[in-house]
């Protein structure tokens, strides 16, 4: 079932949340209204311990081609306060998230894929940041996580130049999870979501956390830190009923606790 204002659609299919930013004729740039919708999407999926995964894609063939100029120019800036860009680049899911990119992922548009964990594209994909053509700045995190996905120098060359590169390349770079044909891009993606909503939510969560947050812990306390969240889970209805189906062989009722 599809719900969601004009801009932007969210769908349910099991365990998994899609989220489709829907301004098809403007390559799915993103204003305002968008912004504040998706942020909502994304406390939605974190809320709901039924959902273990969210896809985040584009209507029409593209992406996102970032924020809409047209509606900067009036002051309608994409941010959600304290949030980011579509209230999601400042603060993520704590829910693992993957982008589905069809056609264009540029400028705020790859900054929002780059906020996602994983990435299915489709081989005519074209991600870049071409802020600095227009006289911006990449400042919603695209200067900041891309030279962590890429070789560093490469993802200077593209900041600096406001080239673009296609999906080819960026599986080549390792920023893809995986190349689809044209069109497959939401199939790959749910394919992938699939292989991860088998998980327990709460396994895959807190799996999350680590590995994007351990980087941020101070290093005397980072195995300490692992051990608190990993107790956590141990002590958990999922554990136990995983160890208990496993014993069974039968499939897992995740509780999501």
């Amino acid at each position: 079932m599809s719900r969601g204002i004009p801009e932007l659609v969210v769908e349910r299919r099991g365990r998994v949340l899609i989220i489709t930013m829907n301004r098809p004729e403007k390559r799915n740039a993103m204003n305002g209204d968008m912004a504040r919708a998706l942020a909502g999407a994304v406390d939605e999926l974190d809320a709901d311990p039924d959902l273990s995964v969210g896809i985040l894609t584009g209507a029409g063939g593209s992406f996102s081609a970032g924020m809409d100029l047209s509606a900067f120019l009036t002051g309608d800036f994409p941010e959600v306060a304290g949030r980011g860009l579509g209230g999601i680049t400042l603060t993520p899911p704590a829910t693992p998230l993957i982008a589905a990119v069809e056609g264009y992922a540029l400028a705020g548009g790859l900054e929002l894929a780059l906020a996602c964990d994983m990435i299915v594209a489709a081989e005519n994909s074209r991600f870049g940041l071409p802020e600095a053509k227009r006289g911006l700045v990449a400042g919603s995190g695209g200067l900041l996580r891309l030279p962590l996905r890429i070789p560093p120098a490469i993802a200077m060359e593209y900041a600096l130049t406001g080239d673009t590169f296609d999906g080819a390349r960026a599986a080549a770079f390792g920023l893809v999870n995986s190349l689809t044909p044209p069109g497959g891009a939401l199939t790959g993606a749910l394919e992938l979501a699939a292989r991860v909503s088998a998980n327990g939510p709460m396994a895959t969560r807190i799996t999350k956390e680590i590995i994007t947050q351990a980087p941020l812990w101070d290093a005397a306390d980072r195995w300490d830190h692992q051990q608190r969240l990993l107790d956590e889970v141990f002590a958990s209805h999922d554990a136990h009923e995983g160890a208990q189906a496993f014993m069974e062989k039968r499939a897992p009722n995740w509780l999501g606790r």
